[in-house]
């Protein structure tokens, strides 16, 4: 069992959660994810990145978005309460170095597993940019994080209602052509990860990508989580899950990530009122 050490509402189905698990933080590296299970053996099992570690107290962080029966019910969660299993860490880390100028591109969640990944960028000596996309300015997190650490951040949302209105592929390309950056990482909702890289593509730029697919065991043996990669088929928890975005097959992945929508969508209603309830204790 994993203790909840604290919890914080990031935006209204978006939670920041701290949980006691020291192995897995003194091994965690940038870019893996926990694999998540609740409600019992034959509960759901779920991904999420590790979005920070604190080897010294023994707890690390997962940020997720409210939008499956499991992450509803773990939204429900209080400090205190405990998780069955917590699976970890998986997948390789992603490839930190000196690269010179790295602009870190977020799109809604995907901000958050971005964070450590400028961390460490910014710790191996790289000039980083972050541009943060999200609709609407109610669902942009983690903002002061970033211009903690970042040398610049970019703010646009879909709306306008902040920052500049805008898809982060804009000002992608503006700066691609102004000054070309020697490395782009971009993590967010799979469309704009598919735009954003063709974005990066005519310039040659090296573009990382890190996936989020449907994964069931998370070790490879299930076979959910196969993506294309340059005309061959990758296990994104094995191989992953950060790919070259120039190489995904992404009208594969996308066609595949849609498998599952009428019964994730009958999860969501299903559970909503249920957070809609806590939304005042969060």
């Amino acid at each position: 069992m994993n203790k909840i050490l604290a919890k914080q509402r990031l935006s209204k189905e978006v939670f920041r959660m701290e949980i006691e698990a020291p192995e897995i933080a003194e091994a965690r590296h940038p870019g893996q994810f926990i694999i998540l299970q609740m409600g019992g053996d034959f509960g759901e099992r779920i991904p999420l990145t590790i979005a920070n570690a604190d080897p010294v107290k023994g707890s690390i962080t997962l940020i997720f978005q409210a939008v499956g029966e499991t992450t509803h019910r773990l939204a429900l969660l209080e400090p205190g309460d405990t998780i069955q299993n917590l699976l970890g860490p998986l997948g390789k880390p992603t490839d930190i170095k000196k690269y010179g100028k790295v602009v870190c591109v977020g799109g809604g969640i995907g901000v958050a597993p971005l964070f450590p990944i400028v961390e460490g960028m910014k710790k191996a000596g790289n000039e980083v940019t972050v541009i943060m996309g999200a609709r609407t300015k109610e669902l942009l997190i983690m903002e002061e994080d970033m211009r903690a650490i970042a040398d610049e951040v970019i703010v646009v949302t879909d709306d306008g209602s902040y920052g500049r209105k805008a898809l982060v592929t804009v000002p992608l390309k503006e700066i691609c052509e102004e000054d070309k950056p020697d490395c782009v990482v971009i993590i967010g909702p799979p469309v704009m990860m598919k735009f954003a890289a063709l974005t990066t593509k005519p310039y040659g730029i090296h573009t990382i990508v890190s996936l989020n697919t449907i994964m069931i065991d998370g070790t490879g043996m299930c076979g959910g989580c196969r993506v294309t990669i340059g005309g061959e088929t990758k296990f994104v928890c094995v191989d992953g899950p950060e790919f070259d975005g120039h190489l995904v097959d992404w009208d594969n992945m996308l066609l595949r990530l849609g498998t599952y929508k009428s019964e994730e969508a009958e999860a969501h209603h299903r559970c909503h009122i249920g957070l809609k309830i806590n939304e005042g204790e969060a």
